[in-house]
């Protein structure tokens, strides 16, 4: 880079980590640095190792605040988008009313900007990933929860209150895995949190039926499952697993049915469980899909993987950056 170029911060903070890029170009990452967020540590470490990573990247590039052009922070929700406070997300609990956007502001003398994660992830496959040459899609996070952000006629939309897109709150069962703090749920029924929920009923049943599977000890280990062990017994043909992963593809198509029918896009985007299960997980969505929508809303639907795979929320934090 040259003394004149201007650079762009994206910062993703998750639930699990946090990641910090720098780029000239967004999405190229001229620079990455990661640590682990620790919720239940408060904000005030992180955001001290946010501002950390920053002045690392910074002078890795022989350049100081003085270049920054914006930063961009990606967050779940809820939060303030204009004003940039992070409002507790549930991923986030202790993250009760922190003005990230002032606090960075102040820091580093330059602009930011705050934006959901689903909605800068739509923004990120819009632009660069599994939506590119569309003009209304959907992308739907599907990694411990269930969100999503849509883009229509080519923008993004935010709705009244910047709530546009929970769709994990929407209720599927009376009664069922809870997500978003709901029994029944989207996010309980169609989300890696909820995936996990139900390989532990799974075994349960397994073990009454003297079924054998993998998962059984795995939950021995007292670590508890996850939709990553999901996944992995799986692929080695656990009969359980595949069930586990069909029932909640299923679930998935009930969710894409009312997307469908309510927003008729051209393409919805799944990240998270989708790319690292691919069909195994949307066929059973694609089939529910075909069963439950409107029959000409779904043929012009395409259901697919995100593109951008473990990159997606660096490039989702650098549209945001960069006011894409």
């Amino acid at each position: 880079m040259t003394m004149s170029d201007k650079l762009y911060i994206g910062i993703d903070v998750g639930g699990t980590k946090t990641a910090i890029v720098i780029s000239a170009k967004p999405p190229e990452v001229l620079g990455r640095t990661e640590f682990a967020t620790l919720p239940a540590k408060g904000p005030e470490r992180a955001l001290g190792l946010i501002k950390q990573g920053i002045r690392g990247l910074l002078a890795a590039q022989g350049a100081d605040a003085s270049t920054i052009e914006r930063m961009g922070v990606s967050c779940g929700g809820p939060l303030d988008r204009i004003e940039g406070v992070i409002q507790s997300p549930p991923n986030l609990p202790t993250w009760d009313n922190v003005p990230i956007k002032a606090i960075l502001e102040q820091e580093f003398g330059a602009r930011c900007q705050v934006e959901n994660d689903a909605n800068a992830g739509a923004v990120a496959e819009h632009r660069f990933g599994a939506g590119r040459g569309t003009n209304d899609m959907v992308f739907l996070t599907m990694g411990t929860g269930l969100g999503a952000g849509i883009i229509t006629e080519g923008r993004l939309y935010h709705g009244t209150n910047d709530l546009a897109g929970e769709v994990g709150h929407i209720r599927l069962t009376r009664t069922g895995p809870v997500g978003h703090n709901k029994a029944g749920s989207a996010e309980g029924w169609a989300s890696g949190g909820g995936m996990a929920q139900l390989a532990a009923q799974a075994v349960a049943t397994a073990r009454k039926k003297k079924q054998k599977t993998s998962l059984s000890e795995l939950l021995k280990s007292g670590t508890g499952l996850t939709a990553r062990d999901v996944g992995m017994a799986a692929r080695k043909g656990d009969l359980v697993a595949i069930g586990i992963i069909e029932s909640t593809g299923a679930r998935l198509g009930e969710v894409l049915a009312i997307l469908v029918d309510l927003l008729n896009p051209e393409r919805i985007v799944v990240g998270g469980l989708a790319m690292r299960l691919g069909d195994l997980l949307l066929d059973p969505a694609r089939a529910v899909l075909k069963r439950e929508a409107l029959a000409l809303s779904a043929a012009s639907c395409k259901i697919v993987p995100a593109e951008l795979d473990e990159r997606i929320g660096d490039v989702a934090a650098l549209c945001v950056a960069a006011g894409f």
